[in-house]
């Protein structure tokens, strides 16, 4: 007999009619003869409630009915007499797929997130992951959907390069050669002339530049796909393999790539809420109780256009007040993330774009403001076109700028920062020939879902997380 899906059970209304579904037993219950099993096959947060006669089952099947099997059920659909539920299934046949002992580590309920990560190949059946990586998938789907709607182009930047786009120097190396026995020239250098590649490469950290010559071809596309940071970030805010989105358009202005990164992000939550109504539900329930309040809220309200020199007089006015910060807020740091959601989430209570950072703290690509910022009436340093989307809960979700196409002044930041010319040559011919203005923005995915979930590790959104010292899986 064909399987239905318990999503689709549960909306079924054909009741006396005879029906399939396959899943895992999520619990099981006895009284008085007569035994209820809650079934899950991952397709909804919601169980189907499968109810059996004892008499009619042999008691050996009854008994392998445990937490955590795969079982297969035919039965009778009928309406539910229970609170909560709109139908149910009356068992006439109950086929044991996958039996399940009393090793199965989720036998308890209540397990800790940290205890749920030392399980991370089987916490997928859990509720809340399985809301999660649903969440996961819809998000895909609506960055996808998005990006095609608008006239984007999805382009596929390489994983493995040789060029380092943030400057850090924080990548993974990808080689072939003995690292027990490494040639190295006169001055202690590797030699990678034998390498696979004939050079030093490594995995990417952003597939931006290369977008880049993607949106001086096509006009508009977007990047969509693992990317990778040799940090040693034990925070709950950084992976060291992670997902990213990364639009690059041509002809855009500063107005303009804000104006897109609002209406993306908002677009993304809109979808959630209309698509993921049952996780949201669980999720604000039993993990976050503000959180469908918040994903309304960001649809409600204007951004904030928040230039960087403005928003450190804010957070100086309120530390002359007494708020207390660990970290200084003084023109020219990098904003910590308690300045960003103290500008979020006390000042504003909204989203927040800040605009115009110091040069000193930003890439070497972003295009330099043609006037300097004054502040406490002294003029200050460049600053350059780049935007960081502040969000509650999070802090910095989007960052982005618009790049700077005069092949000179990108020429001397390359130069002035040290960057190696040999994996730059390719980059600046972008602005060699025909250079146009453009602009462009990256989303760690990971972020987005941590906002719409309400979960509060980075860890926990992601299928396997990779962090240092854990590559488990």
């Amino acid at each position: 007999m064909k399987r239905t899906k318990v999503i689709d059970a549960l909306k079924c209304t054909a009741y006396d009619a005879e029906i399939c579904v396959k899943g895992w037993v999520r619990s099981k219950r006895g009284s008085k003869g007569i035994f209820f099993i809650a079934l899950n096959d991952g397709s909804t947060i919601k169980n189907i409630q499968i109810v059996g006669e004892d008499q009619n089952f042999d008691t050996d099947t009854v008994k392998r009915i445990t937490t955590g099997a795969c079982i297969s059920v035919v039965g009778t659909l009928v309406e539910s007499p229970a609170a909560g539920q709109s139908s149910e299934i009356q068992a006439k046949n109950i086929e044991i797929l996958g039996d399940c002992d009393n090793t199965y580590p989720l036998q308890k309920k209540g397990a800790s997130w940290e205890y749920l990560r030392s399980v991370a190949h089987l916490r997928p059946r859990t509720n809340t992951f399985g809301a999660i990586l649903r969440i996961r998938h819809n998000m895909a789907m609506a960055i996808h959907t998005y990006f095609h709607q608008h006239g984007y182009y999805y382009f596929h930047s390489p994983i493995i390069t040789a060029s380092d786009c943030e400057g850090a120097g924080q990548m993974f190396q990808v080689t072939t050669k003995n690292l027990y026995d490494l040639k190295k020239d006169e001055n202690g250098s590797i030699i990678y002339d034998d390498d696979f590649f004939g050079k030093q490469a490594s995995l990417t950290v952003s597939g931006q530049l290369e977008g880049e010559l993607g949106a001086t071809a096509l006009g508009a596309i977007y990047t969509f796909g693992p990317t990778f940071r040799a940090e040693n970030s034990n925070t709950p805010r950084h992976l060291a393999e992670f997902w990213m989105i990364e639009p690059e358009i041509a002809f855009m202005d500063l107005d303009e790539l804000m104006d897109l990164e609002e209406d993306f992000i908002k677009y993304c939550v809109r979808w959630a809420l209309d698509n993921c109504q049952d996780d949201l539900e669980f999720l604000n329930k039993m993990v976050d109780k503000g959180l469908i309040e918040r994903l309304q809220g960001v649809l409600k309200e204007d951004f904030v256009r928040l230039p960087y020199t403005r928003g450190i007089e804010i957070l100086q006015e309120a530390v002359a007040k007494g708020r207390k910060f660990e970290f200084p807020c003084n023109w020219g740091d990098d904003l910590a993330s308690e300045h960003e959601r103290y500008l979020v989430e006390e000042y504003f209570k909204k989203p927040v774009i800040m605009t115009n950072y110091p040069k000193k703290i930003k890439a070497f690509y972003m295009k330099i403001d043609d006037t300097k910022p004054v502040f406490n009436g002294q003029e200050m340093e460049e600053t350059v076109q780049g935007t960081d989307v502040l969000f509650p809960s999070i802090g910095e979700i989007i960052g982005g700028s618009v790049r700077e196409e005069s092949y000179d002044k990108l020429l001397s930041e390359i130069e002035s920062r040290n960057i190696p010319m040999k994996d730059m040559t390719w980059y600046l011919d972008t602005r060699k020939y025909g250079s146009c203005p453009h602009a462009g923005f990256g989303l760690g995915f990971e972020r987005l879902i941590l906002f719409v979930t309400g979960m509060q590790n980075i860890r926990d959104v992601i299928p396997f997380p990779r962090t240092p010292k854990n590559a488990e899986f």
